[in-house]
């Protein structure tokens, strides 16, 4: 798929050993993530939450090839993601990977039809098919009537579900996203979250959502808890002291 390495049976779709990143601050380095060991399966839903400043954001960044780690390797469906060179590691996050940014990142002046349908224009599908498939999955998101508008025509939760659709809408492997309801009523933030486990959620597909919403933490089949840059807990519920 895509050109992605086959996974063997029983190997993590992804696999984060000892993963740490600094950032400096008044010319000092601050380690803001300690040594991560994570293997995430293909096929799970999995929740990473923790208070804000945990890490949460820096450690997905990293996971999707956004940021660099300091230290450590991180391996995606089969690929070494930081022992590719810039262009290839840019081809393999277009091909496997959905991010769904917290501040959206749409383009301003395309509307919300071609905002979602850039991941295939950008793979080289024609543009009048690209922009079929991305108003299909709009309309799957209740955003058929907002295809035609442009961002600033739009709610914080339509942006978002463009946001949502344009991470989907090539079917990557890897779905990662950042706060994907939080701009989201009950019923709205619910049928996302279906969605991100229907379209996102296969045996050859993995999804890693940030997030704070407990009215989703029931989908999840993993949650895993952020405190000070490492992952304190690791489960299929919220430890009591945290719910």
């Amino acid at each position: 798929m895509n050109g992605v390495i086959p996974l063997a049976t029983d190997a993590p779709a992804i696999a984060i050993s000892d993963i740490s990143r600094d950032f400096i601050t008044g010319g000092q380095p601050i380690r803001v993530l300690h040594n991560i060991d994570l293997d995430v399966q293909a096929g799970e839903l999995t929740y990473l939450v923790g208070e804000s400043g945990s890490g949460k954001t820096t450690l997905i960044s990293i996971i999707a090839g956004i940021l660099y780690p300091t230290e450590g390797e991180v391996n995606v469906f089969g690929t070494d993601i930081y022992g590719l060179n810039d262009r290839s590691l840019v081809e393999f996050r277009l091909n496997t990977i959905g991010f769904i940014f917290q501040q959206y990142n749409l383009i301003p002046t395309i509307d919300a039809a071609s905002n979602a349908a850039v991941p295939l224009i950008a793979q080289g599908v024609d543009r009048l098919e690209a922009t079929e498939r991305a108003t299909e999955l709009l309309d799957r998101l209740n955003m058929a009537d907002h295809a035609r508008k442009l961002p600033s025509q739009l709610s914080g939760g339509q942006q978002q579900r463009v946001a949502i659709a344009r991470a989907l809408v090539h079917e990557p492997r890897l779905v990662v996203c950042d706060e994907p309801t939080a701009a989201l009523d009950a019923r709205s933030g619910r049928r996302v979250m279906d969605l991100l486990r229907d379209v996102g959620v296969a045996e050859d597909r993995s999804v890693i959502i940030v997030t704070h919403d407990n009215r989703v933490f029931d989908l999840a089949d993993r949650i895993l808890v952020m405190e000070d840059g490492r992952i304190t807990h690791d489960g299929t519920e919220m430890p009591d002291h945290q719910s």
